[in-house]
């Protein structure tokens, strides 16, 4: 395995500075990464030759003083992003053959400080799923494995690719996006770190919509340094997108000091959930213990909203995803369905879409058109948007009280086995949202961090949830929660 690939943005980025490596080196390194790695199928277009091209253009920006702290560091980039002349399938067979001819804000500012890119990520198709199985490329693996036991295991959904990517070195980082978990959850299940910024914090023209008023990207990242690094890169308003913030955007690596005395950490009495694993629970107690110990103050608090959270998600996704994909019809662009003599357009809909969608996208679409409906709009749709507001007050008092932030487990469990979930209820599979979805529908930021190991060796994340624009003291304060957890693991190379 190549050394240069398993750097960190802030160790490559002083690296490069300091002449010792270059862009091209760096670039090539994991571009031969990538080429072992076929096995885990988290990229699923490689784009070598833009990499050298871009790697070579950073090289020339750094010689000539170049400062932006992204310039010549090799991504990945999740497929639900628009990149120019190159492959943007958000995983579906409808969008089969699409190549955009625009990029989208976040990848734009990331060339235009210097970034490189590898290739597109898998992921869940439409960004619908807990698991990377739902993908028309095929599942995405995760590199990890429970001890000596051979059984593949899901990265996590919907940037599950993002996520194998980071945590095999095959890239440095990864860009992602997190409708309701699918940046955290993967990053825990995989032992790497994974930010949710607040909701409009970075913009979302571009990305091929899941559901818009959810739907945020943020980085994928080996350490918390490297997360508020990636996201000065990415954050910032942009005028096309009209829920994105006219906010300025702060040096949030300057932001992370290692002080956190006198912060108030809040610890909700609704997230122990009946049936949580005891080492989950007790991942939960130590990393309370550990910002204990850095000088935060511990206060249990209550969210007494929680337990409509996942309800009320699963309409409002569903009913968002309903909308934005009435768009693939078959008629602009994507995959067009072979007709018949006499059909017409209802058939070519009909017809492009049965092809297109896999069954999930189907399940949720469907879901999102019945809560939409005449006579049971307002029984769903409003009743979940009324629930929505409650849970955003919930959270609003506690910040109100003095909370700095609050720390939860980021997910149920570790990584569960590829196919072991699927086959089984597919609300089994939405509860993996249990511990997430409530920051997505508060719009606030959320971090999970790698703080330890289950009795089978697979890695544990910790959430902790930031005050709304306040990124900066969130990464600090989970800059604090990784120096005492100390995770540094790495899963054994079998691919």
């Amino acid at each position: 395995m190549s050394e240069l690939s398993q750097m960190t943005i802030a160790g490559a980025r002083d690296a490069l500075r300091a002449g010792e490596v270059t862009s091209a080196e760096l670039t090539r390194a994991c571009l031969d990464e990538i080429e072992k790695a076929d096995a885990l199928n988290a990229f699923v277009h490689k784009t070598p030759e833009i990499a050298l091209e871009q790697a070579a253009a950073a090289d020339a920006r750094i010689q000539g003083g170049a400062e932006n702290p992204m310039c010549g560091i090799p991504l990945g980039i999740k497929d639900l992003f628009c990149t120019q002349g190159v492959p943007s399938q958000a995983a579906s067979n409808i969008l089969e053959g699409f190549r955009p001819e625009y990029e989208s804000t976040v990848t734009t500012q990331l060339w235009q400080a210097g970034a490189v890119m590898l290739g597109k990520l898998n992921m869940d198709e439409f960004a619908m799923g807990s698991s990377n199985e739902t993908s028309c490329y095929g599942n995405a693996v995760n590199p990890w494995r429970r001890g000596n036991d051979e059984t593949a295991l899901t990265p996590g959904g919907s940037s599950g690719g993002s996520a194998a990517a980071v945590a095999a070195d095959l890239c440095l980082a990864a860009t992602g996006t997190d409708t309701g978990g699918s940046i955290r959850q993967p990053a825990a299940f995989t032992g790497i770190t994974g930010l949710k910024p607040t909701y409009g914090r970075v913009s979302r023209w571009g990305i091929v919509a899941f559901a818009s008023s959810l739907d945020q990207a943020g980085p994928m990242t080996k350490t918390v340094r490297d997360a508020a690094i990636m996201l000065g890169a990415m954050a910032g308003h942009d005028p096309k997108d009209s829920t994105s913030a006219d906010l300025a955007v702060p040096d949030f690596e300057a932001a992370i000091t290692g002080d956190i005395r006198g912060k108030k950490i809040g610890i909700p009495k609704e997230y122990r959930m009946d049936g949580m694993p005891a080492e989950i629970g007790k991942l939960w107690e130590d990393g309370a213990a550990m910002l204990r110990d850095a000088g935060a103050e511990i206060v249990d608090i209550s969210l007494p909203h929680t337990k409509y959270a996942l309800p009320a998600y699963y309409v409002i996704a569903p009913a968002e995803a309903s909308s934005n994909l009435a768009r693939y019809d078959g008629v602009r662009f994507g995959h067009r369905a072979k007709l018949s003599q006499g059909d017409g357009i209802t058939e070519m809909y009909e017809k492009t879409r049965a092809e297109g969608f896999g069954d999930e996208v189907k399940r949720r679409v469907m879901i999102g058109t019945y809560v939409l409906s005449a006579g049971f709009y307002d029984a769903y749709y409003n009743r979940a948007r009324r629930v929505r507001a409650l849970i955003k007050r919930d959270f609003d008092e506690a910040y109100a009280a003095g909370v700095d932030a609050i720390l939860t487990p980021a997910t149920p469990s570790a990584a569960f086995g590829l196919g072991e979930m699927a086959e089984a209820d597919p609300v089994q599979m939405y509860l993996n949202d249990v511990f997430t979805v409530t920051v997505n529908l508060a719009g606030l930021p959320g971090i999970s961090v790698p703080a330890g190991r289950d009795t089978q060796g697979l890695p544990l994340g910790l959430q902790l949830i930031g005050r709304p624009w306040e990124e900066g003291d969130l990464l600090n304060i989970a800059a604090s929660l990784e120096a005492a957890a100390g995770f540094v693991a790495k899963p054994a190379r079998w691919w």
